[in-house]
């Protein structure tokens, strides 16, 4: 069992949060992965561009040796340049994705709860995420009261009511 512990996304994490960009795109099984330079597209680096914007929350899990092991953010996107989850110019988008041998073991619910926990403060009133409904990962979003709004494409839209 491995140990970790949650602290606050920094401006030296920014590397990281390019890694897990990558991490959260979900990829069923038999497909092949995305191309690792995808993250950079603007429908994609909209997420983690530019880090450290005002309302920008995000909670990083490293693990004993300091290294980081996952991350959660929350960003509010403008509606000229909606993401996958959109869902108005006040709403925080969030992003989650834990390195594949730190899943199952709490890392992903942990950071969960210090972002939801850090956005009651702020008075957020809702957050939503984008998520593809074959991803395992949708049973910790329901878990935590997300709730399904809609489906776009090949994902659904989910929203927590803060």
């Amino acid at each position: 069992m491995h140990t970790w512990s949650i602290r606050a996304v920094t401006a030296d994490d920014q590397n990281f949060l390019w890694e897990t960009l990558y991490l959260s795109l979900y990829v069923r099984e038999g497909e092949a992965p995305f191309d690792r330079e995808v993250i950079y597209e603007p429908h994609l680096a909209k997420y983690v561009e530019d880090w450290g914007q005002a309302g920008d929350v995000g909670y990083i899990a490293i693990n004993d040796q300091q290294q980081p092991i996952g991350a959660v953010t929350a960003r509010v996107l403008p509606a000229d340049n909606q993401g996958y989850g959109y869902i108005d110019e006040v709403t925080p988008e969030l992003g989650l994705a834990v390195l594949d041998e730190y899943r199952g073991q709490g890392v992903g619910t942990a950071l969960m709860q210090a972002l939801l926990t850090e956005l009651r403060q702020q008075q957020i009133a809702q957050v939503s995420l984008s998520v593809d409904p074959s991803n395992p990962v949708v049973r910790l979003y329901e878990r935590l009261g997300f709730e399904k709004l809609a489906v776009v494409g090949t994902s659904i839209t989910m929203l927590l009511v803060l």
